[in-house]
């Protein structure tokens, strides 16, 4: 068992999207915050750290031609600090949700976190989703604020504050407090 689980959703990103000059500016702050989360997160014998990323419609891509194409993308800035090291659990979504069509919920009865930490993109759309599944399956979730990047700055608000008050998620001000 142990304390926490944290979910790296969709950072895996080429930016070669129709959002992507939206998404870019709120991906930027969250990058810092966010691999040094992951990096202690590494050293620690008590949390877990999972990437799950969207294949993009591409049902060939394995996880690592989905990372070598965020690499060769618009911002390899914006990934390589947070690339997964060898040997960590991976897996691809096709939809918004981490856990749909994925086999996260299995891995996560296997680890028995008491908590998932949720971080990633995008606010108001995958991290909601998988916050709203996560609650369904009865995790309890918390979400740092500097680890998450919206789309539209309202709506990521909007999400943070459903995810607070309908799924009982414990919102952070930083990521350092998953650390605690």
């Amino acid at each position: 068992m142990s304390a926490s689980a944290i979910l790296v959703i969709d950072m895996m990103n080429t930016y070669r999207h129709p959002d992507a000059d939206k998404l870019i500016p709120h991906v930027e702050p969250i990058v810092e915050p966010l691999s040094e989360l992951v990096t202690a997160a590494q050293d620690r014998d008590d949390m877990d750290l999972i990437y799950v990323n969207d294949n993009y419609g591409d049902f060939s891509a394995e996880f690592s031609d989905i990372v070598r194409s965020a690499l060769d993308g618009e911002r390899p800035d914006l990934v390589e600090p947070i690339v997964p090291k060898h040997g960590l659990p991976v897996m691809t979504k096709v939809r918004h949700s981490a856990f749909y069509a994925t086999s996260l919920a299995y891995l996560l009865t296997q680890l028995k976190p008491e908590r998932l930490v949720l971080t990633g993109q995008v606010t108001e759309q995958c991290v909601l989703y998988t916050a709203l599944d996560a609650y369904v399956r009865h995790f309890p979730v918390v979400v740092p604020r500097d680890a998450v990047a919206h789309i539209d700055p309202d709506l990521g608000q909007a999400a943070l504050q459903m995810m607070e008050q309908n799924m009982k998620a414990e919102i952070l001000d930083g990521a350092a407090g998953c650390l605690r």
